[in-house]
């Protein structure tokens, strides 16, 4: 079954030269797949991202997620769907200061109206899947980087949604903590099935895909998949940047 169908998606922004962000994108993402999108600065990833996420909406082109089109809803029932079918992991964390760990994490739960008991135990069952339950009294600033992205995945999956999308979750992680991060979306895809689409700049974060999406100049460029080595994976991604005119000078300090 199929999570997410992009059918003849186009996206332009006008202005005295028109311009073509995203041309004839075909993209379908399988139920439990783990896909990553990858490309140069302005190849067009964050605005499928954006056009997937229904923050923006396609020039002309249908979105599907879970067999339902985001865009012919009306505006109060597009947002219980996003809140109740997507979860949301931004590279900035967008958490709340003046909310505790806990408190973050069990907001999507609050504006949904939840019964008490039952954000109690999802808490408790994300915090300890993700190793933040020590942590979960305390203000977001008083915790680290990796500590905050764990919390905003824990905040992303309590709904249980049928596809999480993470926009460059690892982008302001040192190596360590962008390890831990992607580990625990890994985990996630495995463990309960949770579909994801991750965008990513980072070859070492998109090693953890099983399939990866590659754009540049707003088309699809090409495609290749994971296999059972992360390690030929992760160069095979290296080369298909490289060769896609991609991010060569962002390679030089990756580790695997």
């Amino acid at each position: 079954m199929d999570i997410l169908q992009v059918k003849d998606l186009h996206k332009t922004y006008p202005g005295k030269v028109v311009t073509h962000a995203l041309t004839d994108i075909h993209l379908t993402i399988g139920k439990g797949e783990f896909v990553g999108i990858m490309g140069p600065s302005g190849s067009g990833k964050t605005t499928l991202l954006n056009m997937v996420s229904t923050i923006d909406r396609p020039s002309s082109g249908e979105v599907n997620i879970n067999g339902q089109n985001p865009y012919l809803m009306k505006k109060k029932d597009l947002a219980a769907f996003r809140r109740r079918q997507l979860g949301f992991v931004f590279q900035d964390f967008n958490l709340l200061d003046t909310l505790t760990v806990a408190e973050n994490i069990v907001l999507p739960l609050t504006l949904d109206n939840r019964k008490l008991s039952e954000m109690d135990r999802k808490l408790e069952e994300v915090a300890t899947r993700l190793g933040i339950k020590d942590i979960l009294g305390k203000r977001v600033y008083e915790i680290s980087g990796g500590q905050r992205q764990r919390t905003a995945i824990a905040r992303a999956v309590i709904t249980s949604p049928v596809l999480l999308l993470a926009d460059e979750p690892t982008g302001s992680l040192d190596s360590n903590a962008s390890r831990v991060v992607m580990e625990s979306l890994a985990e996630i895809n495995e463990r309960e099935g949770t579909t994801l689409m991750l965008v990513t700049h980072d070859p070492l974060a998109a090693s953890y895909c099983q399939r990866i999406v590659f754009i540049k100049d707003g088309k699809l460029a090409a495609e290749i998949h994971r296999g059972d080595n992360r390690q030929t994976f992760f160069q095979n991604i290296i080369d298909t940047l490289s060769f896609w005119g991609g991010n060569t000078n962002e390679l030089s300090s990756i580790r695997v």
